[in-house]
């Protein structure tokens, strides 16, 4: 694979844009690029929330007489509609129709007034569904407390439900739903990115060894001293200051290809579903590991009594409890030393363990030493 190479620092950055353009347009598909591994610090996003009221519901909103929040935030809304409920009038209030909700959005980086985001509606009370309900006017707050965006429209909620006699049938969840396109953004949020002669790259793990290589990817092509490694995480790259050329730099800069970076060896564990994953780095040392089960079962027979004729006793139905104790014999297996992922998984796989029983014989292995990876429990 050849590459384009760049001329020296004097060009302009208008050149070096069309430069790296013509590079990006080389590369085969399956590089790993620099957009893949690192994020330009400042180009994130921010979490919104807001409090409001879901109203037309059919009779699955919340029980107000439990739920006074709802009857407290229906008041504020008619008192600024101009309508005065007489004193002692909230407490007969019924809202079955009315849901208060918890309404959250992501607003995007550079996003600005009059564009619209996607926005979730939840439920905070005791309503049974807000399914073909209207969230009214609801202002969505950041993280200061200013309001960033309005939300409103028709709440979509993919379930469906039916209750009849005592039975009830339900089909997904029922209480949440999403509002696309549901709130307007009434205020942007300002960025550094076009501040000063510099752009940092924000690494998406912290790892030297990726450091170093988007570092000599960006000198290799653009040329030496362009980037910097401030740590492992963190790398600064001189910039145009001009904003559209900067647009354009970034965009090109993304597309770099990196050359092939060993990841560190890690096996990750769920350690409530039992799943394990392991990388291509991972390795064994030789060891022997002996496993067994054991298995307690617990049965339990119901015993009648049932008392003699004209004996004016009662019947009676006790249980009989049987417990079990089963252990099985676990022999004494040898692991040979495994270069390979292949051979680590058959090497388990050779035990004969249940997933569960992975999660303890890897962490017994990796405290004998024998497991060359880090272990990370999630």
């Amino acid at each position: 694979m050849s590459f384009v190479r760049l001329p020296s620092l004097r060009m302009p950055w208008a050149a070096l844009c069309a430069g790296l353009l013509a590079l990006a347009a080389a590369l085969p598909a399956h590089a790993l690029r620099v957009k893949e591994v690192a994020a330009v610090q400042g180009v994130r996003s921010n979490q919104l929330t807001g409090y409001g009221l879901v109203v037309g519901l059919d009779g699955t909103g919340d029980q107000t007489t439990q739920m006074p929040y709802t009857t407290q935030a229906m008041q504020n809304y008619l008192l600024q509609m101009g309508i005065s409920l007489p004193a002692g009038a909230s407490s007969q209030l019924q809202f079955k129709n009315v849901a208060a909700v918890v309404v959250t959005a992501e607003l995007p980086a550079f996003a600005q007034p009059g564009q619209h985001i996607d926005t979730t509606v939840s439920s905070m009370g005791n309503a049974k569904s807000i399914k073909g309900g209207l969230l009214m006017m609801t202002p969505l707050r950041g993280a200061d407390g200013e309001i960033y965006a309005l939300a409103q429209g028709n709440v979509v909620v993919g379930g469906a439900g039916a209750a009849s006699g005592g039975s009830k049938v339900q089909i997904n969840h029922l209480s949440a739903g999403r509002i696309p396109q549901g709130a307007q953004v009434e205020r942007s949020v300002p960025t550094p990115l076009n501040d000063g002669n510099f752009i940092t790259l924000d690494l998406n793990a912290s790892d030297f060894q990726t450091a170093r290589g988007v570092v000599d990817a960006i000198n290799k092509h653009i040329g030496a001293g362009h980037a910097t490694a401030l740590n492992s995480r963190t790398v600064q790259v001189s910039a145009p200051t001009d904003p559209g050329a900067r647009v354009g730099f970034i965009a090109e800069l993304e597309e770099l290809p990196l050359d092939a970076i060993a990841p560190a060896a890690k096996v990750v564990i769920n350690a409530r579903t039992g799943s394990v994953v392991l990388n291509q780095a991972v390795t064994l040392g030789p060891c022997a590991i002996a496993h067994g089960n054991l298995s307690i079962t617990i049965s339990s027979t119901p015993v009648i009594s049932q008392p003699n004729p004209l004996s004016k006793g009662q019947t009676v139905v006790a249980q009989q409890s049987n417990i079990k104790i089963n252990q099985e014999p676990g022999a004494i297996i040898q692991v040979p030393p495994s270069p390979q992922l292949a051979d680590v998984v058959r090497a388990l796989n050779a035990l004969g363990a249940t997933p569960g029983d992975l999660l303890a014989i890897l962490q017994a292995i990796k405290a004998a030493g024998a497991l060359n990876a880090e272990l990370e429990v999630i």
